[in-house]
């Protein structure tokens, strides 16, 4: 096995850099035309994309070809995916409500706030999770079974977060369950399939990284990930709006918080 390029990934680092730069400023520009920022939301799966096609380019000839494959296959339809459901759902062209609390009270320029609350914050997270891409891309190590599992548990990943958005964009849909809980599907067995599956996925493309070294070395990248979607802003903040919601107690008390398990008894 080769040894790490590590003067060609460290040339890589403000390609990557610029990548996230890129993405950033022209969602802020789009957001500036149509007033309102949560089309954040919409660039953020897409963001590393670019970040994983600019890794995928500059990793040529020195990282291993069928990781580097992965890693860009993989997180391509991840982000894809991700970028053109939440543009979907927010086609009606409103302010998303926890953007809109936030920056209602935005002190001076609301765009100038935006940028230091939501989109510095944001590209910082994404350069810093998508480094787990970025090694990868130059680990020269062949694909082994850790590798392997890897994929096993990005495709747990992607299926839990795909069929849990459409089971839930099915559920706002009905008129008739409107005001109640979603409680069927994968949603019986966690209350957040969609950010359990974010968070499989992102440690399923760790490990494809960690496989050869130094991608275990990254192992922050992917904790920062699923710290934000099961400890800070996901699943946190979801609950916060729910709970006042009839019968969200008793589904709480029902149905496991984050990584899926048979709903308890009452």
């Amino acid at each position: 096995m080769s040894p790490f390029p590590w003067q060609g990934f460290a040339a890589s680092l403000p390609w990557a850099a610029l990548a996230v730069v890129m993405v950033l400023a022209v969602t802020f520009a789009v957001a500036v035309r149509q007033r309102r920022h949560s089309v954040m939301d919409v660039a953020w799966g897409p963001g590393f994309v670019a970040v994983a096609a600019v890794s995928w380019l500059l990793s040529a000839g020195s990282g291993d070809d069928t990781r580097r494959l992965l890693l860009l296959l993989l997180t391509a339809v991840w982000g894809l995916r991700l970028g053109a459901h939440i543009g979907w759902r927010a086609r009606d062209g409103h302010e998303d409500p926890r953007y809109k609390s936030m920056l209602g009270t935005a002190p001076g320029s609301r765009n100038t706030y935006a940028l230091r609350r939501v989109y510095l914050p944001q590209g910082v997270v994404m350069f810093f999770v998508s480094l787990t891409l970025q090694v990868g891309m130059f680990a020269t190590g062949p694909v082994g079974w850790v590798a392997l599992f890897g994929i096993l548990l990005w495709i747990t990943g992607f299926v839990f977060e795909t069929v849990g958005d459409w089971q839930l964009s099915q559920f706002k849909n009905d008129p008739s369950r409107r005001g109640t809980v979603l409680n069927t599907g994968l949603w019986r067995y966690t209350r957040h399939p969609n950010y359990f599956g974010d968070a499989a996925v992102w440690t399923g493309l760790f490990l494809i990284a960690a496989d050869s070294w130094p991608g275990i070395l990254t192992i922050l990248s992917p904790a920062l990930m699923v710290w934000t979607l099961a400890g800070k802003t996901g699943k946190p903040l979801t609950e916060k709006a729910m709970s006042g919601r009839p019968g969200y107690k008793e589904y709480v008390e029902a149905t496991s918080g984050f990584i899926p398990w048979p709903p308890r008894r009452r």
